[in-house]
């Protein structure tokens, strides 16, 4: 993945020798990892394993005072996720006005970094959106899902970090923000296989209830009109197409007349 390099001056406020040695921060990036490895169950849905990936990052990067995350969808960008719900209007307006650094990001698959006030021509929604904010420094990740034997890889999103730090995030930031888009891909790719399996498991268990209300009206109309499995269901099948109603509406209708006549309904 190429970077876009920009000028990246370092404000007066914060020297050089002041920023933590890069061990530290490695030290520091790799124990945010594994508390995101361990708490992530593999059961959480997609905006909750982002949410913990957002919070997760803001932790881990020096100068972070907020992190983002955001999500292409069916050719729209949203906010998924924000350790700062009021910095989410940051990425919005970008989104809006189809231009920021969030975009070039998920665009050119690049990590971006930008200082307030150096792009005033090239983004004036996020320049004005971002002083408004307090916001001096921005990062942006790309988060990509890797190919597979069934897909290419696959742009989901990016990481998008804040800080009122003009001279936040130096190329180590970059260098450890890759490690969280990895991160944010396993995240990903587990909360997505999780949902997936969870509707499956939502269509058996209906599909079962389904087919146990139907046994029990097949076998009421088989006690009331000494007629066999196979007519029963027949009779059953064309109620439902004569009233337009899924079979086992039918069924449920039919038991419920049961249960307070003693007989079921004509079929």
């Amino acid at each position: 993945m190429a970077d876009v390099i920009r000028p990246f001056p370092r404000s007066s406020d914060q020297p050089a020798d002041d920023r933590p040695d890069p061990v530290e921060r490695l030290d520091e990036t790799t124990e945010a990892l594994a508390v995101l490895r361990d708490a992530l169950t593999g059961e959480e849905d997609l905006d909750e394993a982002l949410q913990r990936l957002a919070e997760t990052a803001a932790k881990a990067i020096v100068d972070a005072d907020a992190v983002t995350v955001s999500v292409l969808k069916l050719d729209q960008t949203h906010t998924a996720a924000a350790t700062d719900q009021l910095l989410v209007e940051v990425d919005e307006k970008q989104y809006s006005a189809d231009r920021g650094p969030c975009l070039e990001a998920a665009r050119a698959l690049t990590v971006v970094r930008a200082v307030v006030g150096e792009h005033l021509n090239e983004w004036p929604e996020f320049e004005s959106a971002a002083a408004a904010h307090g916001i001096r420094a921005y990062l942006s990740v790309p988060v990509v899902l890797p190919a597979s034997e069934r897909s290419e890889a696959q742009h989901v999103g990016s990481l998008n970090i804040y800080s009122r730090t003009a001279a936040a995030f130096d190329p180590f930031d970059e260098s450890l923000m890759r490690l969280f888009t990895t991160a944010a891909s396993a995240t990903i790719t587990s909360a997505q296989r999780w949902q997936r399996s969870r509707k499956h498991i939502q269509y058996l268990e209906q599909a079962l209830e389904s087919r146990a209300v139907i046994e029990q009206a097949k076998g009421a109309l088989m006690a009331a009109y000494e007629c066999t499995a196979d007519e029963a269901f027949t009779m059953l099948v064309e109620r439902s197409q004569r009233e337009n109603v899924k079979l086992r509406q039918v069924a449920v209708t039919l038991l419920k007349t049961v249960t307070r006549s003693g007989e079921p309904g004509n079929g």
